[in-house]
């Protein structure tokens, strides 16, 4: 059985993905994936719909996305890997509170939508109307961390390996962890239906090889996945990789199994609409295919 498999976009969070190529899983399945690069986040949707990829990993968001935007959508999630958001708040504030962010110079992710859309809403949860804040939303990550380095953002929204790479250079800590609100469904494998009926028996397969991979991240941890994946993250340093990898672990962002949380699901909904990404809650049954799990 041959699939070929898009990742969304190169990125630490996404390392047990990559551990399923790095120890040969999904060929102990009688599965033969080829992994496709996908240079732009969500760039992979097109490739599926129009059948030049058979599967890819990504948010459930894009998944609720299309069926806001067409009922009949052909999109659907399956197996839970990232269940809760792996974004960090980032500076050098003392005391720090959320609603601290009304007095600072402060800077979101422009990548993707999911991580302001889920902030957001933490805001609201709050009491803090977060319309009201005097945010920077059109630069990216790594331009966001440059300028918390030089003193000219005071907080900063990024992922691994910024959080690391800030607290091993003195940049800024740790101020917020989004892992702590609970689970919140992030990543998941994307197909459309048709894709599952033709690929059905290669999908359940691949569930059950990202089951072992969980068992053996259970067993493991987070150094052992750096040492597996650092061929995949050339560019980082492996001290930085591994404390990035540790630092997701201890904060459990990984799913424990393969069933897409619906706790994490609707908390993931409520931020989309809350934020205006979605227009009405999306039904689970309608965006996730659980019988493959």
């Amino acid at each position: 059985m041959a699939i070929r498999l898009a990742e969304n976009f190169r990125a630490v969070f996404y390392a047990p993905y990559y551990a399923m190529h790095a120890l040969g899983l999904y060929g102990r399945e009688g599965v033969e994936v080829e992994l496709i690069d996908s240079a732009v986040p969500g760039d992979a949707v097109a490739a599926l719909l129009d059948g030049t990829i058979d599967l890819m990993w990504g948010g459930p968001m894009r998944v609720m996305k299309a069926r806001d935007q067409r009922p009949d959508s052909p999109l659907v999630c399956f197996c839970e890997v990232v269940a809760r958001d792996p974004f960090y708040l980032i500076g050098r504030a003392d005391g720090f509170r959320l609603a601290d962010l009304s007095r600072l110079r402060f800077a979101t992710v422009s990548e993707v939508p999911t991580p302001w859309m889920c902030l957001q809403h933490d805001l609201r949860q709050q009491g803090i109307d977060p319309d009201r804040l005097a945010r920077a939303a059109d630069r990216s990550m790594p331009d966001n961390f440059s300028a918390l380095c030089d003193g000219r953002l005071d907080v900063v929204q990024v992922f691994e390996p910024f959080a690391s790479m800030a607290l091993q250079q003195g940049a800024g800590n740790i101020l917020y962890a989004a892992s702590t609100r609970g689970p919140t469904a992030y990543t998941g494998f994307i197909a459309t239906r048709a894709g599952i009926a033709r690929h059905r028996a290669a999908f359940v397969a691949m569930t059950r090889a990202i089951r072992r991979m969980q068992g053996w991240l259970a067993a493991n941890g987070g150094e052992a996945l750096a040492a597996v994946t650092a061929p995949y993250y050339a560019d980082i340093p492996h001290a930085v990789l591994a404390d990035s990898l540790r630092r997701y672990g201890d904060a459990g962002i990984w799913a424990t199994d393969t069933e897409m949380s619906r706790e994490g699901f609707s908390r993931l909904a409520e931020s989309l609409v809350s934020g205006g990404f979605l227009s009405r809650m999306p039904n689970y049954e309608d965006c996730v295919d659980q019988s493959l799990c």
